[in-house]
């Protein structure tokens, strides 16, 4: 298993060879293309940017999973949705008659989710973007933290020792939990899937989202990054707990294998610096 540190150094070494290419031919950083049938505006010098041109799309194995999971006329939140890349590909799979909600707090990531967002505009009639920072307990007027959603693929100073992020601003955001947008904001009848990245915070958000995961019990994919976890105060042993609270098990994503839940067993399994993406769900016979 990849660290996040070596992913990116790998993308590095191809983005240097791209871009040598890409300046013989007269062509910049900024590329606007289309993959699998969304329209991107992508900068290339960033890591999840850089995915999508080369690719397709980022973290293929979540894309085919999103696509076998999610069905017509579902409710999706994408929590952490940065630029969109896997806002639009949701919109995709829910079709005319679903939803998707974006939350993106940081400022950068938020004008490119905006972006992006505005450049297909069948899609973006069923996707509903919102700059907000979900935590344990409303806290509008309380200024939030700056949070990383840049990935370079230049080296830089500043950048995260482990995951090699970019921390940025969130003079925009607000501060608020799960269940306040969903019951009084949004008024929401249904949620099927909850997209969820947020490096860290799973743990505080997930506790601001009581309601929402007793009433419907949503499908969760999620990142699992233990010392992303430990930074912001949590554990992968909170997490399971919090999870576990809710009746939820947890399934390998790539392979669809279920995983023990067992903090300890859990936290050997995915080495410092790397993560696991993984699907959290309620049995049939517990829903």
């Amino acid at each position: 298993m990849l660290t996040t540190k070596n992913k990116i150094a790998l993308a590095h070494w191809v983005q240097v060879g791209v871009m040598v290419i890409r300046r013989l031919f007269r062509k910049g950083s900024i590329a606007r293309v289309r993959r699998s049938g969304v329209e991107w505006e992508l900068d290339l010098r960033e890591g999840i940017d850089f995915s999508i041109w080369l690719l397709g799309s980022f973290e293929p194995d979540t894309v085919r999973c999103y696509k076998q999971i999610v069905k017509s006329g579902e409710v999706v939140l994408d929590i952490g949705a940065n630029i969109g890349a896997h806002t639009l590909i949701l919109a995709q799979a829910v079709g005319e008659n679903g939803k998707v909600y974006a939350f993106e707090p940081t400022d950068y990531a938020f004008a490119k989710l905006s972006r992006n967002r505005g450049l297909n505009p069948e899609l973006a009639t069923r996707i509903y973007t919102m700059q907000y920072m979900l935590v344990d307990h409303d806290a509008v007027d309380t200024p939030t933290p700056k949070l990383y959603s840049s990935w370079p693929l230049e080296s830089g100073a500043g950048l995260h020792e482990l995951h090699q992020g970019r921390l940025m601003t969130t003079d925009d955001a607000k501060a608020i939990t799960l269940d306040s947008i969903v019951f009084s904001m949004l008024n929401l009848e249904r949620v099927d899937l909850i997209k969820l990245d947020i490096d860290g915070f799973e743990c505080v958000m997930l506790r601001g989202a009581g309601a929402v995961l007793s009433k419907w019990k949503p499908v969760i994919v999620m990142e699992l990054a233990p010392y992303a976890l430990e930074e912001q105060g949590g554990s992968i042993r909170k997490l399971l707990d919090i999870l576990k609270s809710y009746d939820y098990e947890l399934f390998d994503l790539s392979s669809g294998f279920p995983i023990a839940m067992d903090p300890d067993a859990l936290q050997e399994r995915i080495p410092s610096g790397a993560s696991l993406n993984v699907i959290a769900r309620v049995s049939s016979g517990m829903a």
